[in-house]
């Protein structure tokens, strides 16, 4: 590792004054005296301390070598011994605690993976055949694309279609121009990354307008740009593009609103606020939908083609948007948590424990396995990351992942299991500014008339000062002064390599420094090693490490090294991908680089290079001779790299990624579809309003999946009963005319909804949202007595609404509410099943007061695993039972009774033995199986429901649908609940605790949290506030106050 040279030193200082302790008769120490062949210098460091920050033993080392007396400081030398040895005894045992952790990932693997495969390897019928692994046809699914020319043909069709995208970076400061890289750990390659994306995607034909989705950061503490709501992206290069822009094309950075309002913090902080991103980029797509419509639509919005989530915290939040929009998902990681906390695991200088509350690892995991639940495609740069870094998650087997994809190819059914595709799709460069440097340091010395020679850049100055002869080649590295970049390893095979002395200079760009006592402990340590190198070696004259340069100085660097007919070498030990060695080969630079991870895709593109290993000094020696000396083969890797580089440009990356996109089937909110949409209607016409749904909403107790499961002719009649649907639905309109001409003086609020829009939340000032997770039916409508009772006044008269949302199927609900004498009508929506069910209230039905929102079930099917989910979920129950030696009772019981065509319900009948919720999640995951899996009514119930569907994001629907505004919405919630009970707390909605209500749940659900509530839910912002512990209605009515729902 990088920086124990002086390790080393110290070390072979002990084994110095052995003698002269000895010979003075003094007792010698156990380190000595076990010395005979073995060498404790090379084991120290080359087993004990390689992992660890030795930060600590450094400042040590430099106290003992100040201490004048020998005997204190052989003391202090041989303590510090004993302290390595107690690292090398943890180092020991983490060790065998990952691959404790690792055995046990791979036999769950191996165990999801056996189960998955035996469920389809059942023998196919004819009618399987028809199949896909999405349960629907093939037909009209465009073809992946597998060749430049394909992509070619299909870029020139593209150049009719308008498309709208949608990309979203949540942390660190972007803007378009003068990024601030570098400035912290949150502002580097990524902000670059997705400004270029999306600047290249709006110049591309057939994209109409892309939007970049950030946070919106007023503080005193950044500059006033990131405080802007909109930015445009001019294109680098607009030639032949203005013509097809429009009003609102091209591609922008929006900026909203989110978290503190005066800060900018660190990503690790953002976590309780992506619930009020997501409601305030659904508010800005919606009304960009709208927007687009009338420009390019013809009226009719234009919907996101794919929203595409850039690392975890933008990745949890474009799987909450598309599951709110029914739209694509697309997600980059960047970097991933697993791979993360694996390292930080090694090190040994946190606990697990430590890790989480410092990088809130455990919810960065849970978001990126989400990711993988809910994207249709994952784009990677490099081979290595899919086989290296995402296999190390629940949600993807790459094994599994290649039997589901041959099943879809040959169109057989998958059994409910599903698999994100992976894409290699390297990050694009701009290269049209670049001009390849094709002279020399001698060709250029002179001038002329014609060609005078103009003045060096000053960075060239402040390299070659360094040189005693600069016209030698100059190999080139630029990277910070990390141990992962293993510069150490370099510096010591230039200086133990004569001939490559002799031919060549190295040039070591690491970052910029004033003082290196300023610099962070491990990049000072790293940097002080080379200078000790460069120290042994004598390299004065033959090393260059300027202390500052600018981000626009880079191209003149590599422009210099390729002046000098140099090399680029990166040996990092690991390259997850490798931009510089792109940037490298575009000014005509051969590589050098490692063999671990990303350059190993590069050089089989770019074919302008060697790969070396980066743990042998003499494999990376050897390799930059052999391209220094030999000036054909420099050529020739010279013009590779040049010929081949426009397949790294941002065009090339947009053709592909566009290709991406069209292979994905196409999704978007399922009523816009009907030709007579008259949706956004302002009628208020009761016949106007019910007209328009009267194909996607049916009359139902509880329409809930028990009832079609044993009429086997229900399905020959549906064209009958679609028939009859849509007469009732009218015939009911009429009547409700009629009723109303008829009838003498009502009820206000009665008055109200004859003459206003269905349903009636869409005419209501304020929705309550009564969801207070109770482990009874009657605990539930208790708290919701109180709250009515809180707004008796606003109730009467109309302007506050009420929705139902629970863990309890609509025919537990409905039989209370018959048994207590309530009226459906007392709550607007229902929504039910953990929200697997969406039902609105009918005051003109005494027989069907519900309707069921079956085009909520259309929103929310997305990866339902159906049947092949039942039966795994079954197994399961038999073998929880098997493993806690209950053979004569299960312990979980399915209730066919509750369970709905979107929601398997289950009985928890002994709860202590039941494993955590994020068992369950991690077991669903490894087969494939994605659904969103909820601990309920104090443990006794569990609810499966597909992946993207919940209480809050049926609340979402409510807006999108119906235009509920989510900012005039309260949600009550008790002091705990299920294990969806985060998701109600957060958002641009207001929440109100009842103390003293559901406080039990806690310990027995959430205890086994992977993250604790904390994380995730922002109890200091103003739209959270609690009651008292009577919570009484007066308490309620106060709290209503508090939040400014209620005035007076």
């Amino acid at each position: 590792m990088a920086g124990n040279d002086w390790i080393n030193s110290y070390l072979e200082a002990i084994l110095n004054v052995g003698p002269a302790i000895d010979d003075a008769g003094k007792k010698s120490s156990l380190l000595l005296r076990e010395r005979g062949k073995f060498s404790p210098t090379r084991y120290f460091v080359e087993e004990v301390i390689t992992g660890f920050d030795e930060t600590d033993l450094y400042k040590s080392w430099v106290r003992a070598q100040a201490t004048r007396s020998p005997r204190e400081r052989n003391t202090r030398l041989e303590n510090m011994c004993w302290r390595i040895w107690n690292l090398a005894r943890q180092k020991k045992q983490l060790e065998g605690e990952q691959a404790q952790r690792m055995a046990k990932r791979r036999q769950e693997r191996e165990r999801g993976r056996r189960e998955a495969v035996a469920d389809m390897s059942e023998d196919l019928s004819e009618g399987e055949k028809d199949i896909s692994a999405h349960g629907e046809s093939n037909r009209g699914r465009l073809p992946r694309i597998s060749s430049v020319d394909t992509m070619e043909a299909w870029a020139s069709q593209q150049k009719g279609k308008k498309l709208y995208i949608v990309l979203i970076s949540l942390h660190g400061l972007i803007r378009g121009e003068n990024m601030e890289l570098g400035r912290d750990s949150d502002t580097g390659g990524q902000v670059k990354y997705v400004v270029e994306l999306a600047r290249a995607l709006g110049s591309m034909p057939g994209v109409y307008r892309v939007d970049l989705l950030t946070r919106q950061v007023a503080s005193p503490d950044v500059d006033w740009s990131y405080g802007e709501p909109t930015e445009m992206l001019p294109p680098r290069n607009s030639e032949g593009s203005m013509s097809e822009m429009g009003e609102s094309s091209g591609s922008y950075i929006i900026r909203i609103p989110f978290g503190p309002k005066d800060k900018y913090i660190p990503k690790e902080l953002l976590w309780p606020y992506i619930p009020e991103f997501v409601d305030g980029a659904l508010n800005h797509i919606i009304q960009m939908s709208k927007v687009l419509g009338e420009q390019i639509g013809g009226g009719h919005p234009v919907w996101p083609v794919a929203v595409h989530g850039h690392y975890a915290d933008a990745g949890d939040s474009a799987a909450l948007l598309s599951g709110a929009l029914n739209v694509p998902m697309l997600f980059t990681g960047h970097s991933l948590g697993r791979d993360k906390l694996e390292q930080l695991l090694r090190q040994g200088r946190l606990s697990k424990d430590e890790i989480n509350s410092t990088y809130k690892i455990m919810r960065r995991i849970e978001a990126e396995e989400t990711s993988l639940d809910a994207s249709e495609i994952v784009i990677t740069s490099t081979r290595q990351e899919i086989e290296e870094q995402w296999r190390l998650y629940d949600g993807f087997d790459p094994i599994l992942e290649r039997k589901l994809r041959a099943r879809i190819k040959r169109n057989v059914s998958c059994y409910g299991r599903f698999m994100p595709r992976m894409a290699v799709i390297p990050p694009g460069m701009e290269f049209h500014h670049i001009v390849p440097h094709d002279g020399d340091m001698d060709s250029e010395t002179e001038g002329n008339e014609d060609h005078p020679t103009s003045a060096d850049p000053p960075i060239w100055t402040e390299i070659m000062r360094f040189f005693s002869n600069p016209r030698k080649p100059m190999i080139l590295a630029l990277a910070r002064p990390d141990p992962k970049k293993n510069l150490t390893t370099l510096v010591k095979a230039f200086g133990e390599c004569p001939p490559l002395r002799e031919l060549a200079n190295l040039t070591l760009i690491m970052g910029n420094r004033d003082n290196i006592e300023e610099m962070s402990g491990t990049n000072a340590s790293v940097l002080l090693s080379i200078l000790k190198l460069i120290d042994k070696y004598d390299l004065y004259g033959q090393v260059a490490y300027p202390k500052h340069h600018k981000q626009s100085d880079v191209p003149e660097i590599y422009r210099l090294a390729a002046k000098t007919k140099g090399v680029f070498i990166n040996p990092a030990v690991i390259e997850p991908f490798g931009l510089t060695l792109i940037e490298a080969a575009a000014y005509g630079l051969p590589m050098v680089a490692t063999k671990n991870g990303g350059p190993v895709d590069i050089q089989r593109v770019l074919d302008n290079g060697l790969l070396v290993d980066p743990h042998d000094q003499h494999s990376i020696a050897d390799a930059l001779l052999k391209l220094v000396a030999d000036k054909q083969l420099w050529a020739k890797c010279r013009q590779n790299g040049l010929k081949n580089i426009h397949l790294f440009s941002w065009p090339e990356h947009c053709k592909i990624y566009l290709s991406r996109i069209a292979s994905c089937k196409p999704r978007q909110p399922r009523w816009l579809r009907s030709e007579d949409d008259d949706e956004n209607s302002e009628s208020d016409s009761p016949s106007d309003s019910l007209r328009d749904i009267s194909l996607n909403l049916k009359f139902s107790l509880d329409g809930e999946k028990n009832e079609s499961k044993g009429n086997v002719d229900s399905s020959l009649d549906s064209e009958d009963r679609k028939s009859k649907l849509e007469n009732a639905v009218l015939h009911w309109s009429k009547s409700v005319l009629k009723g109303t001409q008829k009838s003498g003086p009502i009820d206000k609020a009665e008055q109200t909804f004859s003459t206003g829009k269905f349903p009636a939340l869409r005419r209501r000032k304020h929705i309550f949202v009564i969801a207070v997770d109770c482990d009874s039916v009657s605990g539930l409508f208790e708290s919701a007595r109180k709250i009515f009772e809180a707004v008796e006044k606003e109730r009467t008269e109309g302007s506050v609404g009420f929705v139902l949302a629970t863990s309890f199927s609509m025919s537990e609900i409905h039989s209370y509410m018959v048994l207590e004498g309530m009226s459906p009508t007392d709550f607007d929506a229902f929504i039910c099943n953990s929200g697997g069910d969406l039902y609105y209230s009918s005051p003109h039905s005494a027989d069907n007061p519900f309707i069921v929102d079956l085009y909520y079930h259309s929103h929310i099917e997305y990866r339902w695993g159906g049947e092949g989910l039942r039966k795994t979920l079954v197994r399961w129950m038999a073998s929880i039972a098997e493993k806690k030696g209950e053979n004569e009772e299960l312990i979980i019981t399915e209730d066919e009774k509750i369970s709905a065509d979107y929601c398997y319900a289950f009985k928890v009948r002994k709860q202590g033995v039941v494993p955590p919720v994020k068992e369950l999640r991690s077991l669903m995951r490894n087969q494939a199986l994605r659904c969103h899996v909820i601990y309920c009514q104090n443990g006794s119930k569990i609810n499966l429901i597909p992946v993207l569907a919940s209480r809050s994001q049926a609340l979402r629907y409510l807006y999108l649908r119906w235009g509920m505004d989510l900012s005039k919405a309260v949600v009550f919630v008790g002091e705990s609940g299920d294990t969806d009970y985060e998701g109600m707390l957060g958002g641009v909605h207001k929440s109100v605790i009842l103390r003293g209500v559901c406080s039990g749940a806690r310990s027995q659900l959430h205890a086994g949290r992977s993250y604790p509530l904390s994380d995730v839910v922002p109890f200091d912002t103003p739209n959270i506030v609690e009651t008292t512990e009577d919570c009484s209605s007066a308490d309620l009515r106060s709290s209503l106050y508090k939040l400014e729902v209620l005035k007076g």
